[in-house]
């Protein structure tokens, strides 16, 4: 199928996913470029392939669900200056109940890239939960999808009003780890078997963790930094946590 008109509905439907109420409403999202597409592909998420007119993409997906449109049609869907001629429309991943034993909590984490660098890092250092409370930054934004390079596709990604999550955790005797800077337990000292099963929280880049959520925490971690420097950027300080808490202490 070859669109050539910003008139046509399938088109303005592209478009309306820019917004986050479309987003929730349809359960669909825009995938920018090969990686990001072809991430998509391997889990079964795509719904429709969109390429620019007489562009060829090399994956399995059925032609009538392969939209080409002109390259006026394309920097209009586009949310980056310089649009990539592979994209797609993506159902949302299903979420699991099933959090895991080791859950990574985003209290009103707002930076696209900040939560970008977070998810790959947890799916780096082998966290098989993140929870983004209601306030934090959209997973499906744009910016965050690219940011996160894909690895959302392969990791649980939750939206949760945090207290009940929270509480829950708690009875089922988790230890849940805030993030203060400067005091609190060096996260080097955590034992090994506080790593085996945890909850992270981490805060906003401005105000940290709400207080209310860090009175529900067993102890607080710190990074031990040099002392010229008065914090760290929270997609930075969350990969050196989760490092340290995915590492064991080996005996010689």
């Amino acid at each position: 199928m070859l669109i050539t008109s910003l008139d046509n509905e399938k088109v303005k439907g592209y478009i309306r996913l820019k917004d986050k109420k479309e987003r929730d409403r349809t359960g669909l999202f825009l995938v920018e470029g090969a990686h990001l597409v072809l991430e998509a592909h391997k889990k079964g998420l795509i719904e429709e392939l969109l390429l620019e007119k007489d562009e060829v993409f090399p994956i399995d997906i059925e032609e009538e669900r392969t939209v080409y449109l002109t390259d006026q049609i394309i920097k209009k869907i586009s949310s980056v200056e310089t649009p990539q001629k592979v994209m797609a429309v993506c159902r949302k991943p299903k979420e699991s109940n099933e959090l895991g034993d080791k859950i990574l909590i985003l209290d009103n984490v707002q930076d696209p890239g900040n939560v970008g660098t977070i998810i790959r890092s947890a799916c780096a250092f082998n966290i098989d939960t993140v929870v983004f409370s209601p306030n934090s930054v959209d997973l499906y934004n744009p910016k965050t999808v690219r940011a996160t390079q894909g690895m959302f596709f392969h990791m649980n990604c939750i939206r949760r009003d945090l207290m009940p999550v929270l509480e829950k955790l708690k009875e089922e005797e988790y230890p849940i780890y805030g993030t203060l800077v400067g005091y609190g337990e060096d996260v080097r000292d955590v034992n090994d078997e506080g790593k085996e099963r945890f909850v992270l929280i981490v805060g906003n880049e401005g105000n940290g963790v709400e207080e209310d959520i860090t009175k529900m925490c067993d102890k607080n971690l710190y990074i031990d930094t040099s002392s010229n420097v008065e914090s760290l950027n929270v997609a930075i300080a969350t990969s050196i946590l989760l490092y340290e808490l995915g590492s064991k202490k080996h005996l010689d």
